[in-house]
This record gives structure tokens, C-alpha cells and sequence, in this order.
């Protein structure tokens, strides 16, 4: 049995939705041989799930999205570093209730692939998701040693707004050692940087962007994207991720775009674990209409019915039907909403509610 299945959003990690999975399926079948991988998309928990499969963890401290210093952590396995960029500029560092669409910065991210750089890093893994941002990663490129200026030739504030007000991109002071690394971009999402499917419009309502600031953030990128000189990558599949920061990636440090989930069951050693599985569990806190376009549990269905696998799920919410489930690889799907209507007391009772679908889940196909 591999379990491998994603976070549930606010309520369990991925390591513990294995762990509870296990602790369920057991309770039926207590000799059974269990392995755990747990997955993410390259957003929240992509580090926690390199550190599972092996990595080390590295932590540093950096410039968090208003500017104050956060502790952020990276993952690191010989010269392969996964980076999440939420780790050192998500939401998940704004104070609650606190927003800041227009000078949120990613200048931390920068931070961080300099320290995986510096610790020998030479293929880094940037998960992007989660972000308090809207810059185009333009922060992040400062912290790399870029330099990012006005019309009076003085670097421009943090954050997407300030960029309506740029004349002038030098990227020639970037970290030296980017040249010799391979950056891939993992995103589980393909907007282009502007535009009514980009960055802003999409995913700046999301971090308390107004519709007026929508807006003026649009434009302001459009500009940033005029002054690169490469207005053409702004269309490019992922260069909105996150805030537009897969525009910075693309451009300035000549990353590969590639789905998140992809990306990470290739360093995490999917392959190599789908060998020894009879079936295979995966899983998210929601099993939905986002779920089908590039979330983990879907990749990891494809990876496994490509490999002959059979595949089912455990979920908080399922709001897919048994034909969509089955369109996209997935046998079935064990829902804590069943167990627990009220959604705050699912996500309270998490754990206890996730062992008991595994133990039915294993009364139905194990026993």
C-alpha cells in the first residue's frame, strides 16, 4: 500500500494524513505493509515533503513579504534544492486579516535560492503557491543582485505597484551562480503574467486586491514585463504564478516551467516507490473542479494508472462526481464530510474522522 497524498489545508500536513491513513487502514488489516510519500504541488508543504522523502532541512532567515524577517526553510538532498516560495513570502506571514497587494514582496525567495546556492545547490527545485505577492518576482531578483530602477535612476520600492514606476532592469549583477544551476519552475497552475487571466485578475481579489488595484497591478506589470524587454514570456504558461513571480523565474533566471506535481513525484522518488504497490492512496482536503487541472492527487493517478496501479482517495470535501473521479484515474473516494457534515468540526476532528474513511476504505477493498 503506498499512501500518497497531499496536505488537507488547515487542518493536517501530508505526513499526517499518511500517518492517520496508516494508523485507519491497520485497524482493519494490522499486518499490512504501508509505505508513505507524501506529495505536494510545489505550493504549501512542498518542503515538508522533500524533508519526508529524504532531504535535509535547511533553515534561514529572511525578508518576509511586509519586510520583516521570517524564518524560512528549504530542502536540500546532495546538489538538488526545493525551494517554496510561501516559505519565505506566503500569505502564511501576513498578520490576520492583513493584506498587501500592492508592496508585498519576494524579495525572501531571492534570499532563499541564494542560501540554497550557497549550500551547493546546482538543480533548485522553486515550488510556487501560496503567495502574499504580486510583484512578478521582482523582489526576488533584486535580492539576487539585480537592479531594478526609476526614471531618477533609484531602485524602486518593494512590491507590484511601484513597478508602473520603472525605467530601467540591470540584471548583470545577478548571483554568478545562477549560470551554472538548472531552476525549475513548479506551479500547479499556467496563467500568463497579465491580462484578464493573469496574475492580478486572477489571483490578486485572493491577497485583497481591489478592483481598482487589479487594476493599477496589471499595468504596473505590463510595464515591468515592457522594461525586461520580454513582453512575449508574459504570455508564457506559468510566468502569473504566484503573483507573476514565474514571469521573474522565466526571465531572469532562465527556469523551466513544469506542473508542480510532475516536478516533485520525480525528485521525491515516485517511481521508484510505485514499484512495490498493489494500490495506491492519494488525497487533498478538497477533491474538486481545481483538483482536475494540475493538482497532486490527480498526478499522482496518472503517474499510477500509467504504471497499472489502481488508485483511490481519501478527501476533506468531495464535490466530484464517481465519473469525473474515474476520468481522472481515481477508483473512489472516502470523504470526511461523510463522516461529518459540519465543516468546522471535519477540519477540528481531522485525524480521528481521516481513520475511520481508511478503515472503511479497507473494509471495502482490503478485507
Amino acid at each position: 500500500m503506498l499512501i500518497a497524498a497531499d496536505k488537507f489545508k488547515g487542518s493536517l500536513t501530508a505526513v499526517q494524513v499518511a500517518e492517520h491513513v496508516t494508523a485507519g487502514l491497520r485497524t482493519v488489516v494490522p499486518d499490512l505493509s504501508v509505505e508513505a510519500l507524501p506529495v505536494a504541488d510545489g505550493g504549501d508543504g512542498t518542503v515538508d515533503a522533500a524533508v519526508a522523502a529524504g532531504f535535509e532541512r535547511r533553515t534561514v532567515t529572511v525578508t518576509g513579504p511586509l519586510g520583516e524577517p521570517v524564518e524560512a526553510a528549504f530542502a536540500l538532498r546532495e546538489d538538488t534544492a526545493v525551494v517554496e516560495m510561501a516559505e519565505a513570502s506566503g500569505l502564511r506571514h501576513l498578520p490576520p486579516g492583513v493584506f498587501a497587494p500592492l508592496t508585498a514582496t519576494t524579495y525572501g525567495t531571492g534570499e532563499l535560492l541564494r542560501a540554497a546556492l550557497e549550500a551547493g545547490a546546482r538543480t533548485i527545485v522553486l515550488g510556487v503557491g501560496g503567495s502574499a505577492t504580486n510583484d512578478g518576482g521582482a523582489g526576488m531578483l533584486s535580492a539576487l543582485g539585480a537592479r531594478l530602477l526609476d526614471a531618477d535612476g533609484v531602485p524602486v520600492a518593494p512590491g507590484g505597484g511601484a513597478l508602473a514606476g520603472l525605467a530601467a532592469a540591470d540584471l548583470s549583477g545577478l548571483d554568478a551562480r545562477l549560470a551554472g544551476a538548472r531552476i525549475v519552475l513548479a506551479s500547479d497552475v499556467d496563467n500568463p503574467l497579465v491580462g484578464p487571466k493573469g496574475a492580478a485578475a486572477v489571483y490578486g481579489p485572493q491577497k485583497g486586491a481591489t478592483a481598482q488595484d487589479v487594476a493599477a497591478l496589471d499595468a504596473a506589470l505590463t510595464r515591468y514585463a515592457q522594461v525586461l524587454g520580454d513582453v512575449d514570456a508574459a504570455q508564457a504558461p506559468g510566468a502569473g504564478a504566484a503573483g507573476g513571480i514565474g514571469y521573474g523565474a522565466l526571465v531572469g533566471l532562465g527556469a523551466a516551467f513544469r506542473p508542480g506535481i510532475e516536478v516533485l513525484l520525480e525528485v521525491l522518488g515516485f517511481a521508484a516507490a510505485l514499484e512495490h504497490a498493489d494500490l495506491v492512496i492519494t488525497g487533498e482536503g478538497s477533491l474538486d473542479a481545481q483538483t482536475l487541472h494540475g493538482k497532486a492527487p490527480v498526478g499522482v493517478a496518472s503517474a499510477a494508472r500509467a504504471r497499472g496501479v489502481p488508485v483511490l482517495a481519501v478527501c476533506g470535501r468531495l464535490a466530484l462526481s464517481a465519473a469525473e473521479l474515474a476520468a481522472a484515474g481515481i477508483g473512489g473516494a472516502y470523504a470526511l464530510a461523510d463522516l461529518e457534515a459540519d465543516p468546522a468540526r471535519s477540519m477540528a476532528n481531522a485525524g480521528p474522522l481521516l481513520r475511520r474513511a481508511a478503515a472503511a476504505l479497507a473494509h471495502d477493498h482490503l478485507s
